[in-house]
């Protein structure tokens, strides 16, 4: 009888039926235990909120784990990775329509949908499946990318999803070949194995071998389900779960406050010694980390050569967790490789690795967190942190052995202080590394003079000013940077401080995403984004461009950090004829080296980050290097000096190339 409908029999030739669903429910008791176990681990970690705002929560699902942004961006995996992806999807919903027409009754697999997408598209993200997969082992087991994590476990995985695929397309076109399938065309993979299997099988091999590559293959398949959260795969459901549960403000935000008072009363140490000291959150980022090395790749330290490597702080930390319920009481640094002290000293706080990783792990807090121990608990950092932290004390700046004030860059420019000019529009917070080091004070002097000719009632804090305390949080002196933050917001509040413009991205950061914490909010702008606005209000116009070419460095804390990238481009461009990029730029730009306290140390001369950076600037041709950011400019106008030769290479920030134009 000629079939008029397109369809196919669900389970030709299988016998019996019944087994198949027994070992379905198996697969999937054996795989909820093991979700069971991860979610019972992460409820060992500290509260954490992390479902408020859910359309923002699904709007950052969908975009990062059904349109996989981060992953796309490396080409390579990329390429392959896709189709791995895209062909899971497919295959699901193909199993997923087989289940709803046999066993509920739903008359799905006929007709034009049968053969469009049953036959035709299911075949073809097969085919990308099997290609994907190829492409990965061949990745794996012949290029071996550096970044990647090689265990026999990772090729497992690779070689059963290559068999099921394999397996899969046999059964088809074996199908096809033994019951003459009208609409087997539509098939295309499945067609040709049947076209190939004819001539040397006859229809009794045919069914035998069907029947038994069958069964081999729901064994693979129901095998792979129940022991997906055992492995590296439990990424397919901790991935999303932990994208849908990512911090939704800016990781500029990350770090979180201590409630000392409780500390205090409940004996728990300041920072985290031990895995309890984690949130849940925490925890669950352990098990959602997919290997991939995007985040060592993209660390600047790691880059250089040093110990540091964020992924594998992740990974000891997750086998650490596993090991046994007596690990939440072990001390963490030192208890795996990965979180050494002097690996974790090496961390510049540029948040690079978080801004990598494609299902949006938090490892730099992490890093903090374990610095907080050390530092407030144990006294143990390295020696020249150690005397910046003494200079904030002592001084309210970390550079210790300044013998400038915090006026002396203003010498002439009759700038006013608040005490003096109660009825200024904006305060200009000039910033540590802005007053005391001589190199810089150019910078806010020409921001100053800026903002003088553009009109604009400004006032400083002069002798009032102190550090935000910014390097002492990065540090890990989150009691001390505390202490300063609530007595300069005591000192802004009372002033009536409204609006603040600072030089310095740490300093903006800190008034932006850190004062809220301890009452004090403000409308805060990164000069460059405040000079910017008077440049589009007609307030300032660039008469003299610079014939010299321009690249601009982008600091983490302003680019990576707050997302402002273009208003320091578009100073660059009003006051330079010519710019260029760098290859890692913007959000995926490439740090100074100078933060997280990186600054106060003596990096070994082999392995410095600024020397990275600047061989990078030094690349692209560049008679100035731009820069927004008193660290920055201080780090690579020494990395320039150590990389360019005989070259003539200068270091500006955008402020001084802004007012060389304007005047």
């Amino acid at each position: 009888m000629i079939q008029t409908v397109p369809t196919r029999e669900v389970f030709w030739n299988v016998q019996p039926v019944w087994l198949m669903y027994v070992m379905f429910a198996a697969s999937l008791v054996a795989a909820g235990y093991g979700l069971y176990r991860c979610v019972s681990g992460w409820r060992r970690g500290l509260p954490a909120d992390r479902f408020d705002q859910p359309k923002e929560r699904l709007r950052l699902l969908l975009k990062h784990a059904l349109g996989q942004r981060r992953t796309i961006r490396e080409k390579h995996a990329a390429f392959f990775h896709t189709f791995i992806y895209t062909g899971f999807i497919v295959l699901t919903i193909a199993t997923t329509v087989v289940a709803l027409h046999h066993d509920l009754g739903l008359p799905l697999m006929q007709g034009a949908f049968y053969l469009y997408f049953q036959s035709f598209i299911v075949d073809i993200f097969g085919a990308l499946l099997l290609l994907g997969v190829t492409i990965a082992l061949v990745r794996r087991l012949a290029l071996k990318p550096k970044k990647l994590v090689y265990t026999h476990e990772a090729e497992m995985i690779l070689l059963v999803i290559l068999l099921i695929v394999v397996t899969g397309f046999l059964l088809e076109g074996w199908r096809i070949a033994a019951t003459n399938d009208p609409w087997g065309t539509w098939s295309p993979v499945g067609y040709l194995v049947a076209r190939a299997s004819k001539p040397f099988l006859g229809a009794t091999a045919l069914k035998t071998f069907h029947f038994v590559v069958w069964w081999t293959h729901a064994i693979l398949v129901f095998g792979f389900i129940g022991a997906a959260p055992y492995t590296k795969m439990r990424h397919v459901i901790t991935g999303p779960l932990n994208i849908y549960t990512a911090r939704l403000t800016p990781s500029g935000a990350a770090l979180k406050a201590l409630d000392f008072d409780k500390l205090a009363e409940t004996g728990e140490p300041m920072g985290v010694k031990t895995l309890a000291g984690f949130t849940w959150k925490d925890l669950a980022d352990f098990d959602a980390c997919t290997e991939c090395g995007r985040c060592t790749s993209v660390c600047p330290a790691n880059t250089v050569g040093k110990e540091l490597s964020p992924r594998d702080i992740i990974l000891d930390l997750r086998g650490f967790a596993q090991a046994s319920d007596a690990a939440l009481a072990t001390p963490l640094v030192g208890a795996v490789p990965a979180t050494a002290a002097e690996a974790l000293w090496q961390c510049t706080t540029c948040g690079a690795c978080m801004e990598a990783c494609p299902v949006f792990i938090e490892q730099m807090p992490k890093i903090v967190d374990m610095r907080r121990y050390l530092v407030m608990e144990e006294s143990d950092f390295p020696d020249t942190m150690q005397e910046a932290m003494t200079s904030l004390e002592s001084r309210q700046h970390p550079f210790r052995g300044t013998q400038a004030t915090r006026l002396d860059w203003a010498d002439g420019l009759h700038v006013k202080t608040i005490a003096e000019a109660r009825d200024a529009e904006v305060l200009f917070w000039i910033g540590c590394g802005g007053a005391l080091i001589e190199r810089n004070q150019k910078v806010v002097r020409a921001t100053a003079q800026l903002l003088t000719k553009a009109g604009v009632k400004f006032a400083i804090l002069g002798r009032e000013e102190k550090c935000t305390g910014d390097p002492a949080r990065r540090i890990g002196n989150e009691f001390l940077f505390e202490m300063m933050a609530k007595d300069n917001v005591e000192t802004l509040n009372g002033y009536g401080v409204k609006k603040i413009v600072t030089s310095c991205p740490h300093c903006f950061n800190t008034f932006r995403h850190e004062y809220p914490q301890f009452g004090g909010s403000y409308e805060v702008f990164h000069h460059s984004e405040f000079l910017a606005q008077l440049v589009n209000e007609g307030k300032l116009t660039a008469a003299l461009p610079t014939d010299k070419t321009v690249t601009f460095h982008d600091p983490c804390y302003l680019g990576r950090h707050n997302g402002l990238t273009e208003a320091p481009r578009q100073l660059v461009q009003i006051a330079a004829r010519q710019s260029v990029e760098m290859t890692m730029n913007r959000a995926q730009g490439f740090c100074c080296g100078g933060g997280g306290g990186m600054s106060f140390v003596d990096e070994p001369k082999d392995k410095r980050v600024n020397q990275e950076r600047a061989q990078q600037a030094l690349a692209t041709g560049a008679d100035i290097v731009a820069v927004g950011c008193p660290f920055c400019m201080t780090m690579l106008e020494d990395g320039i000096n150590a990389r360019r030769g005989a070259r003539d290479v200068k270091v500006m920030d955008v402020a001084e190339l802004l007012w060389q134009s304007v005047e």
